[in-house]
């Protein structure tokens, strides 16, 4: 899920997920350069981590969200999810 800084909910689903960014998959965008906040289930954890960011693209299919600072924590788990895809 995607949170807009309008408080409107997006749901979608994450692909290409990096350290960096990650692609959301969905039909609803929000616009260039809104700050999000993206709420990412991970594998292992019984909570989503709830990771800001910002929209830097948007298609048809979906958008790209450059995230900000992170926790160890949150940083640890998308390390390992990204490591595991290039397997």
């Amino acid at each position: 899920m995607v949170l807009k800084a309008s408080g409107e909910r997006l749901r979608g689903t994450t692909r290409d997920v990096s350290l960096g960014g990650v692609f959301i998959e969905t039909t609803a965008t929000a616009p260039f350069g809104e700050a999000v906040t993206v709420h990412v289930h991970v594998p292992g954890e019984h909570d989503p981590f709830a990771l800001q960011g910002v929209v830097r693209w948007t298609s048809p299919e979906g958008m790209g969200v450059q995230l900000g600072l992170m926790g160890a924590r949150e940083t640890h788990a998308l390390t390992e999810i990204v490591a595991r895809s290039q397997r």
